[in-house]
């Protein structure tokens, strides 16, 4: 990363500021290198920049692709009484799952 840009004070002061830090409790030297190593990923990044299709990375949906709505008959009581001996009123008793204090 040699050949990256640096960032001038006037912008590393601006950083602090935004940032909330105060210059006396921030080491600078340190900061600033920090700092430069992260725009120098972004310089990395950009090479592999693809500006030709900004939404490939984003799936899309067409409308015309989704099913259709349709509505459909559902069992009947005799039927779903079957799937289980513990069927009463329209319900299925089925087994605690949270504990005593729920």
């Amino acid at each position: 990363m040699s050949t990256q840009k640096t960032i001038d004070e006037k912008t590393l002061e601006n950083l602090l500021y935004l940032s909330r830090l105060s210059p006396d409790a921030t080491d600078l030297a340190t900061l600033k290198k920090q700092v430069d190593d992260i725009v120098g990923y972004f310089e990395i990044l950009s090479k592999f920049d693809d500006s030709q299709n900004p939404y490939d990375a984003y799936p899309s949906t067409q409308a015309d692709k989704l099913r259709d709505d349709a509505v459909v008959e559902g069992l009947d009581i005799p039927d779903v009484k079957k799937v289980s001996e513990n069927f009463m009123d329209g319900y299925f008793q089925v087994p605690k799952v949270l504990g005593e204090g729920a």
